[in-house]
């Protein structure tokens, strides 16, 4: 199989925006996410990173198929619920780049789309100058019933490429889970590595 990438910087972003949507309705609706998405959620919000010209968006193609994309851009560009952790824990949000999300389609995993995701944002990140990157990850109990029998979490994954989880710094998100009837609030706890 031959992955081919495509990476976007700034306004140029909101010509993939449909693929990403698209792909973040069907990959987050898997466990730990659960989510129950929407195109018009999906266009308000990503449209954040189409009006910022330092944020940065690849796409993974097999063919003509889009099987994974990931977005970031700077921390200070980020909505009030992003930054809120990092201001109140005292850290200089101009020196982040924030990593959106990294979604690939479960039949292309383990194919090293992944890894070329995190060398991309971090090789953007030094080249705008910033010194760390972050992500935040659901936090789900261990006994959520809709939790997989068989699932095994990112953690190592995310270690491995030198990041760590900073449980002090939290955001919650509203999003309706798709065995629920309404929005509820999540928490999600961020990851950091200083390049």
């Amino acid at each position: 199989m031959s992955i081919r990438f495509q990476a976007l910087r700034g306004m140029a972003t909101e010509q993939r925006m449909e693929p990403v949507a698209a792909l973040r309705i069907r990959v987050f609706r898997d466990w730990p996410y659960l989510y129950e998405g929407s195109l018009e959620f999906e266009r308000k919000y990503l449209a954040t990173f189409a009006l910022c010209n330092a944020s940065f968006v690849v796409l993974a193609w097999d063919g003509e198929q889009c099987v994974g994309a990931t977005t970031a851009l700077p921390l200070a560009n980020t909505q009030a619920e992003v930054r809120a952790p990092f201001e109140q824990a005292g850290m200089d949000i101009h020196q982040v780049l924030y990593f959106g999300e990294s979604v690939v389609l479960s039949s292309h995993r383990g194919q090293g789309i992944g890894l070329h995701f995190f060398a991309a944002r971090e090789a953007h990140a030094q080249a705008l100058g910033l010194r760390q990157c972050a992500f935040c990850a659901v936090d789900r109990p261990v006994d959520h019933p809709l939790r997989p029998a068989h699932y095994v979490p990112n953690d190592a994954f995310w270690q491995r490429r030198g990041y760590t989880r900073h449980p002090e710094l939290v955001s919650t998100f509203s999003w309706q889970d798709v065995d629920q009837a309404a929005a509820t609030p999540h928490a999600l706890t961020y990851w950091l590595k200083t390049l």
